[in-house]
């Protein structure tokens, strides 16, 4: 993987999802606002029986139900955008509405969903000449492919997207590119570069005002910082830093993702009852919104910690065992990796059952949890 030469990006961070009656939204918008705006413009849509306009509002619904962790309330809201544009004709609207149902069908841990309706997505976005939600689609599989730890297979597309994005000077859109790479060097151990990238980042999205473009950045430099230098505290500090948009904006999904990076600083510096309290967190949050790769983490956290605070031998290994299982069925290949090196670290092995006391000390192997 390679950077690509940086390029200004011009003006303020936009939210393309935000359209029709919506469009004036800001990116930093409370979800809670913009789903009330949703319905009340979704409704004036419907009674109008503007089809176009439903789509629209609809998206923007969808996506605010999405990010809030209200599953089923997202899953029936892009499908009734996709709908409304259809019968509208409107090839860019059908574009949106599958882009949004494939970004929840990822955070719900449905792949090879997510991998059908975002390449729908991106071919309509082609078809009807819509460059942007054709990006985040392609944006979307890269995405998709990364979380599976598929790094060869869509590193070449993270950095087209990122040149396209520079280009255009997209600046939501370039730290998203700018934030996966960085996370594909970091879980190859190229610290040095992906801290380098997550700054990049960072300074791109506070330049733009992209809050939530941000606050995904700093948790990037305190995980970089924590495993690299082992200066907890000042991973510590970023994360309390990233987690005030997460509060304001109302970003669940960040924000439980937040939490169990906090748990990893931790546990990495031996905190480990506090540790495992944040893994916990973490943990209910996840569930609460039905996002199987956040909750299957933070219970790998979760095993961890508590393996380290005294808890039998065979327990660890049979909930390592079956963690793994799951992860097997989701498909995220390098999560399962994490599962193996964590049972390495704690002088266990998969299936063996046989009690060998607690581990001792921080062990290795705590990198991308």
């Amino acid at each position: 993987m390679t950077t690509s030469g940086t390029t200004a990006v011009r003006g303020k961070a936009f939210a393309p999802e935000y359209q029709g009656a919506l469009g004036s939204l800001s990116v930093n918008s409370s979800l809670t606002d913009v789903l009330a705006k949703g319905i009340e413009e979704l409704h004036a849509a419907e009674e109008a029986g503007q089809w176009g306009e439903m789509a629209r509002c609809g998206l923007a619904v969808a996506e605010a139900y999405r990010r809030l962790g209200r599953i089923a309330e997202a899953d029936r809201a892009w499908k009734a955008s996709y709908r409304a544009a259809r019968a509208g004709e409107d090839t860019g609207a059908m574009a949106w509405a599958l882009w949004s149902g494939g970004t929840l069908a990822r955070q719900r841990g449905a792949l090879p969903l997510a991998y059908r309706l975002l390449g729908l997505a991106a071919e309509l976005g082609e078809r009807g000449g819509d460059v942007v939600v054709r990006g985040y689609s392609l944006a979307g599989l890269a995405e998709t492919g990364r979380i599976q730890g598929d790094y060869r297979a869509v590193g070449e597309l993270h950095e087209k997207l990122l040149a396209e994005a520079r280009r255009r000077g997209e600046a939501r859109h370039t730290v998203w590119a700018l934030e996966g790479i960085a996370q594909m060097h970091r879980n190859t151990g190229s610290y040095d570069t992906a801290l380098a990238l997550f700054e990049e980042a960072a300074e791109t999205a506070g330049a733009a005002d992209d809050h939530r473009g941000r606050a995904w950045a700093l948790r990037g430099i305190a995980d970089v910082v924590s495993v690299r230098d082992g200066d907890t505290e000042r991973a510590l500090a970023l994360l309390a830093k990233a987690e005030i948009p997460c509060r304001a904006m109302e970003l669940s999904s960040a924000l439980a993702y937040n939490h169990k990076m906090r748990a990893n600083v931790l546990y990495r510096a031996g905190r480990y009852e506090e540790a495992r309290a944040g893994y916990a967190l973490a943990l209910a949050e996840f569930d609460a919104m039905n996002e199987p790769r956040g909750s299957a983490l933070a219970r790998l956290g979760l095993t961890k910690a508590r393996a380290r605070l005294g808890r039998d031998s065979a327990e660890t290994t049979a909930e390592l065992a079956k963690l793994r299982e799951t992860l097997d069925r989701i498909g995220l290949r390098h999560a399962r990796d994490m599962v193996d090196r964590a049972t390495a670290e704690l002088g266990l092995g998969l299936g063996l059952g046989q009690s060998q006391g607690p581990p001792q000390g921080p062990g290795l192997g705590q990198g991308a949890l």
